[in-house]
């Protein structure tokens, strides 16, 4: 194979995973929110929280794996904010969602100004460490593996810790018949409000995780547009996925290989305006979604809001 060739398939290959790790984060939250019944638009926020407070973190202690666990706290506040609204408040679950992204965004936008005296992005701060020459001595898989990061170990790790929990422990059948069905499962002695609760607020930690891997985890600080919209397009590779971690993953690498291949395609020297590129996920997300939407099912219960003892 020619050595050129090798290596654009490489960088698109490893851009690919790169990009998708995010996705497969937020996705991974929101079916857990979705499967038990609450819409969560919020990912977005989430996702723009989970990136300033992974910079911020690693800025105040010095260390890139504290600010993982600032991302994932910040992440557990929003995610309760919006679970509040939705489950105890009956608030309708997408204009809540969308209240959070936009406050989200204002809200990082001023706490740049506060803590680093900058407009618009953090300092450079420390980023998750990673091994990149050892991991290009690795046989065969070496020029691949030195393209990575830990996040994207992780994100994969958990499509499969997530597919067992849903579908094979007494958890994940509480979490599928809460968002099937609450009526039943509040019969049957299941806390309707506990499990919606525990759901959206895993989808804060994993939406979180998805904005670190941006900010500290790809590069080593948060700017503003930096999630850009990321956040939609994970709810996207979720509905694509029928809402099923696997399902979603695999959407999640489909719309990331749209942005890894722009990146690369405008060395092609094909002659189309820049912003025909950058289009292009976005575009192969609403065609995704125009096709395959109607073919989906989501959960019965999901956006409804539950009263306790209703009947």
């Amino acid at each position: 194979m020619n050595s050129s060739l090798f290596i654009t398939i490489i960088g698109v290959l490893g851009a690919t995973l790169r990009l998708a790790t995010p996705l497969i984060f937020a996705s991974l939250g929101g079916v857990f929110s979705e499967k038990s019944g609450v819409v969560n638009i919020a990912l977005e926020g989430i996702m723009i929280t989970g990136a300033f407070f992974g910079v911020l973190g690693s800025y105040v202690t010095g260390n890139a794996w504290m600010g993982i666990l600032f991302a994932i706290i910040a992440g557990i506040a929003v995610s309760f904010i919006h679970a509040y609204l939705s489950v105890n408040l009956k608030a309708d679950q997408v204009v809540s969602g969308v209240g959070i992204n936009v406050f989200a965004d204002a809200l990082m936008s001023f706490l740049i100004v506060k803590f680093f005296g900058t407009a618009s992005q953090t300092s450079v701060v420390d980023s998750i460490p990673y091994p990149t020459e050892a991991m290009a001595k690795v046989p065969i898989l070496g020029p691949l593996l030195k393209e990575l990061n830990w996040f994207v170990f992780l994100a994969f790790i958990l499509v499969f810790v997530s597919h067992y929990i849903i579908y094979k422990t007494p958890l994940g059948l509480r979490i599928r018949s809460v968002g099937e069905h609450p009526k039943a499962a509040d019969t049957l002695g299941i806390n309707v409000y506990g499990i919606r609760y525990l759901c959206v607020i895993l989808s804060g930690i994993l939406g979180a995780l998805g904005g670190a891997t941006l900010s500290i985890g790809i590069m080593n600080l948060y700017r503003e547009g930096m999630v850009s919209g990321r956040g939609y397009i994970a709810l996207a590779a979720m509905i694509f996925g029928n809402w099923k971690p696997i399902n979603a993953m695999w959407a999640s690498l489909l719309f990331a290989f749209a942005d890894a291949f722009q990146l690369f395609a405008k060395g092609f020297g094909w002659t189309l305006p820049g912003e025909m590129y950058e289009a292009f996920p976005y575009i192969l997300t609403m065609l995704v979604l125009a096709g395959f939407v109607g073919k989906t099912q989501a959960p019965a219960a999901d956006g409804v809001p539950y009263e306790k003892g209703q009947r």
